[in-house]
């Protein structure tokens, strides 16, 4: 099952949610020492903490983003290349990975999940506290701890003219996982299941999803990256996860432990939005 909130919430420790309600702090008062403001809690959601490291701003109201990395298919990086060295690119200020996949793997019947250019990215570019814009939809990888936007030419462009990604500081929605998957359910099926609850009602539109709860640790690293790569249906800018050690085994697995980072929410995170997404659904409630 899925439980929407209707408002923000906090999330204690990582692990209790409480409610945003007129009643919140007198709820917070009674388990902790110092309780925090809603703004100060807003600071201790992963996903704040990633773009602040990566905003240039100055004020974390209105971000100007600098990726660590760019990506692009065969579909798209002509067209951008051309347009950067029309436009002055004379080197590339950052590392760049161009793939001839799309076309392809799209006439054999390759699916978004195994396409080259996410798993390339996954295997050899991501990296823990790290972002990367690609110029396909489906550029998320939040799974390995990297928040990753997927957009059109004219930002990586911008990018790589040394220019700046400028959005609003978008809301922060957390997706509380619980208990593990049943024998036939396949992370397509949870992803279509939150795709359901939140694509009409516009619940995570250009906002960042993330993944918290005991029940990520029942999930592989790949099922989790199943789940992710497909938040881009669900209208939301970005995704980030916790890590532990499935993510850190998948960074050993592929010769760049260093690129593993532990992140976790602070101890008193506010959540713009917040919903449970128990993971263990009846065959009823996935394919009713």
């Amino acid at each position: 099952m899925i439980q929407l909130y209707n408002g923000g919430a906090y999330v204690l420790n990582g692990s209790e949610i409480i409610p945003d309600s007129p009643d919140a702090q007198k709820v917070l008062a009674g388990k902790m020492a110092q309780v925090p403001s809603k703004e100060e809690a807003r600071k201790q959601t992963i996903a704040y903490g990633i773009l602040k490291q990566h905003n240039t701003s100055g004020s974390m109201e209105k971000l100007q983003i600098r990726f660590d990395k760019l990506t692009s298919h065969d579909i798209t990086y002509v067209g951008i290349i051309q347009t950067a060295r029309a436009s002055g690119l004379e080197k590339f200020p950052m590392p760049y990975v161009l793939t001839n996949c799309h076309n392809s793997l799209c006439a054999v019947g390759g699916t978004i999940h195994q396409a080259v250019i996410h798993q390339y990215a996954r295997e050899m570019l991501s990296g823990g506290g790290q972002m990367i814009l690609g110029s396909d939809s489906h550029t998320r990888y939040g799974a390995l701890g990297t928040m990753a936007m997927g957009e059109g030419g004219p930002e990586l462009v911008k990018q790589l003219l040394n220019q700046t990604y400028d959005i609003p500081m978008p809301g922060v929605v957390g997706v509380y996982l619980t208990g593990e998957p049943v024998r036939g359910v396949g992370p397509q099926d949870v992803a279509l299941a939150i795709i359901k609850e939140v694509f009409a009602n516009g619940y995570v539109n250009n906002k960042v999803m993330e993944f918290i709860g005991d029940g990520v640790g029942k999930l592989s690293a790949d099922f989790r990256i199943g789940i992710d790569v497909m938040t881009t249906e669900t209208t939301c800018l970005s995704s980030i996860w916790k890590t532990d050690e499935a993510i850190r085994e998948f960074y050993e697995i592929h010769g760049r432990p260093e690129d593993y980072k532990e992140l976790n929410p602070g101890g008193t995170a506010y959540y713009d939005g917040t919903y449970d997404r128990y993971a263990v659904p009846s065959q009823q409630r996935v394919y009713d």
